[in-house]
C-alpha cells in the first residue's frame, strides 16, 4: 500500500537547522494530509506540524514560527524546516500520511519508520 521513507534528522546544536523529509510511494489514489509527529524519551508521540491537500498548514504551539512545514502533491513528498531548534525539539520524528490506496479504500493512518533529532544544549 502506502509506504513512508524519511530522510534529513540529525545532530545540531541549540539554534541551528534541520531538514526533514518524507516521501510517499506504493499504491496510493490520494493522500488527504501528510504531516509530522515526534516522539521524546518516556512521552507520548505528539503533533508537529499537518498540512493538507489544499495546502492548509497545522502547527503546534511549541514550535509555532520556528517550523514550516511544506509540501509537494505531485511528487507526494512533505518537508519539515526547522530553525532555532531547542533541547526540548529532541526527539524521534514521524512521517504521517492520511491516504487512501484505491477509490474504494477508506483512509487510513500510515507512518514511516521515524527518524532521530538530537539538539545539544
Amino acid at each position: 500500500q502506502v509506504q513512508l521513507v524519511e530522510s534529513g534528522g540529525g545532530l545540531v546544536q541549540a539554534g541551528g537547522s534541520l531538514r526533514l523529509s518524507c516521501a510517499a510511494s506504493g499504491i496510493i489514489y490520494r493522500i488527504n494530509v501528510m504531516g509530522w509527529y515526534r516522539q521524546a524519551p518516556g512521552k507520548q508521540r505528539e503533533l508537529v506540524a499537518t498540512i493538507t491537500k489544499d495546502i492548509t498548514t497545522n502547527y503546534a504551539d511549541s514550535v509555532m514560527g520556528r517550523f514550516t512545514i511544506s509540501r509537494d502533491n505531485a511528487k507526494n513528498t512533505v518537508t519539515l524546516q526547522m530553525n532555532s531548534l531547542k533541547p526540548e525539539d529532541t526527539a524521534v520524528y514521524y512521517c504521517n500520511a492520511v491516504a487512501r490506496p484505491w477509490a474504494t479504500a477508506p483512509s487510513q493512518n500510515y507512518w514511516g519508520q521515524g527518524t532521530q533529532v538530537t539538539v545539544s544544549s
